[in-house]
């Protein structure tokens, strides 16, 4: 089986970089089984012909203790590398990052705010008013590790402004959250080791639509994720819409 042929290259939303020490607590998986150095997933990504990939660091987003100095280093990287886009990792704890995010969403290289609940060690539904009052006023994309996904069609409902990727496309809980948003703005990435299931994306297609899933690689192989789009029992036009073409609607001012 070859892989079908597109207008254009994938776009993936969602993925981490190492830097630093290797083998550090921030930066575990930086030698060995699994090289996540933006050199070497540069070297990936041509190898598919993908010109666009948004990053947060894993230094931002596995420890509170970076997470501006990170926001910092990484939209520097982006004005020297085109193919290079970021979210910016936001706390709910930390007052500050919400300064600096707000300056960082006029960037046109930047796709929106980072949040990661597990991580940052908080519950998204007692922090969700403020985090999401504050994307929904600046029309802001939030793009979310999962949490308390059955409370998000509410908070999406409360602030239709604003747009909920809930990442890591795996559960029933994704879907029934997308479903019942009445605004129509949660969606999810197919990033993430559960892509392996060997139903999910095509369940995910048949039940909310093709539109509502967006390519996401998480640094789980893009050889893996990218072939999972690619192979999978959809149709061209769902590839495409997952592959670039949702990427393409929700950013407009970052991808043609």
């Amino acid at each position: 089986m070859q892989f079908p042929i597109f207008d254009r290259s994938a776009i993936d939303i969602h993925s981490h970089f190492n830097h630093g020490v290797p083998g550090d607590h921030i930066n575990p998986r930086f030698v060995g089984t699994s090289k996540n150095t933006l050199d070497f997933l540069k070297t990936e990504y041509d190898r598919f012909e993908i010109k666009e990939a948004a990053f947060s660091s894993y230094a931002a987003v596995l420890s509170s203790d970076y997470i501006k100095e990170e926001n910092v280093y990484l939209n520097d990287l982006t004005k020297e590398n085109d193919w290079l886009y970021q979210w910016a990792v936001l706390h709910p704890r930390q007052d500050d990052t919400f300064d600096q995010v707000e300056e960082m969403l006029d960037d046109p290289k930047v796709l929106g705010i980072k949040i990661h609940p597990y991580f940052h060690e908080y519950g998204i539904v007692e922090y969700a008013d403020k985090i999401f009052s504050f994307a929904n006023e600046r029309n802001a994309v939030v793009l979310m590790h999962p949490d308390a996904m059955e409370e998000m069609a509410r908070f999406a409902d409360k602030y239709p402004n604003m747009k909920l990727i809930i990442a890591h496309l795996s559960e029933e809980a994704h879907i029934n959250a997308i479903r019942d948003a009445k605004h129509g703005n949660i969606y999810t990435d197919t990033s993430g080791s559960l892509s392996a299931c060997n139903n999910v994306i095509e369940y995910g297609c048949e039940q909310v639509g093709s539109e509502k899933i967006l390519f996401g690689t998480d640094t789980y192989s893009l050889t893996f994720q990218y072939s999972r789009i690619a192979l999978a029992r959809i149709s061209h036009s769902e590839m495409e819409n997952i592959l670039y073409k949702n990427a393409i609607k929700m950013f407009p001012r970052a991808f043609k």
